[in-house]
């Protein structure tokens, strides 16, 4: 039965805090598509097609004209950042694109000033932001999101607004009890608990006027009870967390490989090394501790070695991020892979992956924002772990394992789409197409 989905009339506001070389890259990027002058390779939502009905029906129409989904055209973006440059000084400045390219589409990009940051050093410490809100509170803080949300929606005549963040890394911190309960959360808030990070004064702000919210790093930002309270209390979608680019993409395709053909593993040594603002942040111990938690997570819980102990029991993963400023954002990384097959005889796989940390990022940023203003209009609200296949640590609900399986997680997307318009979900059974047959032959 299709669920009652809000057309995707008028623009669609699409807010990044943390306008650096993830957000500057898709803005340019869409900037240039809209122009004519590229495609958006990499973009599931406007790039792949979904299967609907029996094979024999032929029916594979592209994701962005099956669902409902604002038009690249109808988006607005903006942001917060910690630095005053406008986004084609910001883009420049992170040397990504080719600075043709941001040439030819500098009118706009040069139109977009970032808003003051809520800044914390506490929370990154090798940044020394010097954009930054100047309120003295954390409750005033949020006070002073939720009037840049509300302004930037007026002053562009948005009918709807999703935040996506695209930051830095904070540093890691557990989940305490001031984030138990949404009560609870709000006396910190009053009592300005310097525990509460910056990224969740954005997500905080974001819930209480109803605007979804996307967290792409491994903060602790969303998935806290108490958030999760205010986001199903509010009616609003929420997702999480970190992007799924490089390293991590190639474990969530190669592992279920070797776990489905039952090969074990002893040993993973995952390095990279990396040279953007990323790369910097990373370069403190207290924000790669986050960082290394959400990566290791996802080998752990592909290769099972409480349900699997004689091909995984003796699991070795090792994660390793060096600051090399010569890269820029052209992340390299190295994985050595130490399997054993047929009587336990040894092979090695090793693995050079010489990628563009943001070129892989900004078509996973855009289509979190279009999905989860789907979410939004079909009144899906609290966690959307349907959209787990574009992150590291999906966020799930309480008690459920995450499942990092890529293809398992595109199965999951694609029928929840097509759950929101009414069409049978697909399970890969097939058996009917056989049955068929035999009836045909036997009749």
């Amino acid at each position: 039965m299709e669920k009652n989905v809000k057309p995707a009339v008028g623009k669609l506001g699409i807010l990044m805090p943390g306008l650096g070389a993830v957000a500057t890259t898709l803005i340019a990027g869409v900037a240039a598509i809209n122009k004519g002058l590229s495609q958006p390779i990499g973009s599931v939502s406007q790039m792949s097609r979904i299967r609907l009905g029996k094979r024999t029906d032929d029916r594979n129409p592209l994701i962005k004209d099956f669902v409902p989904l604002a038009k690249l055209e109808d988006i607005v973006f903006g942001g917060w950042d910690v630095y005053a440059d406008n986004v084609y000084e910001a883009a420049s400045n992170a040397r990504v694109l080719e600075q043709a390219q941001l040439d030819s589409v500098k009118e706009v990009l040069e139109g977009i000033q970032p808003m003051k940051a809520v800044f914390d050093p506490n929370f990154v410490k090798n940044l020394d932001g010097t954009h930054i809100k100047s309120e003295n509170t954390r409750r005033e803080l949020v006070e002073a999101v939720r009037q840049d949300i509300r302004a930037f929606k007026e002053q562009n005549g948005l009918d709807r607004v999703v935040i996506v963040w695209c930051g830095s890394t904070e540093k890691y911190i557990e989940s305490e009890e001031i984030f138990s309960s949404l009560a609870k959360l709000e006396d910190a808030f009053d009592r300005n608990d310097q525990q509460i990070p910056p990224s969740m004064v954005y997500c905080y702000a974001a819930l209480q006027e109803g605007v979804p919210y996307v967290n792409g790093a491994p903060n602790l930002t969303c998935d806290v009870p108490a958030i999760v309270e205010l986001a199903l209390e509010r009616g609003v979608p929420i997702a999480g967390k970190d992007f799924k680019t490089g390293q991590t993409l190639m474990k969530t395709i190669v592992a279920p490989g070797l776990q489905a053909r039952a090969l074990g593993v002893e040993g993973w040594f995952s390095t990279n090394i990396l040279g953007n603002r990323d790369g910097l942040v990373l370069d403190n111990p207290d924000n790669f501790k986050t960082k290394e938690v959400s990566k290791l997570s996802v080998l752990e819980e592909i290769l099972n070695a409480e349900k699997n102990p004689e091909l995984y029991g003796d699991l070795y993963h090792k994660v390793r991020i060096n600051y090399y400023p010569p890269h820029g954002d052209n992340k390299e990384s190295w994985d050595n892979i130490d399997i054993f097959g047929w009587l336990g005889y040894k092979m090695q796989i090793k693995i050079n992956f010489l990628c563009r940390d943001s070129i892989l990022a900004a078509p996973i940023v855009l289509d979190l924002a279009l999905f989860i203003d789907l979410a939004q209009r079909a009144e899906l609200s609290g966690v959307q772990e349907w959209l787990s296949f574009y992150l590291k640590a999906p966020q799930t609900a309480p008690g459920l394992p995450a499942e990092h399986d890529i293809f398992k997680q595109l199965m999951k997307l694609q029928n929840t789409l097509r759950h929101i318009m009414g069409e049978d979900l697909i399970t890969h059974l097939g058996l009917d197409y056989y049955q068929e047959l035999i009836e045909t032959i036997q009749s």
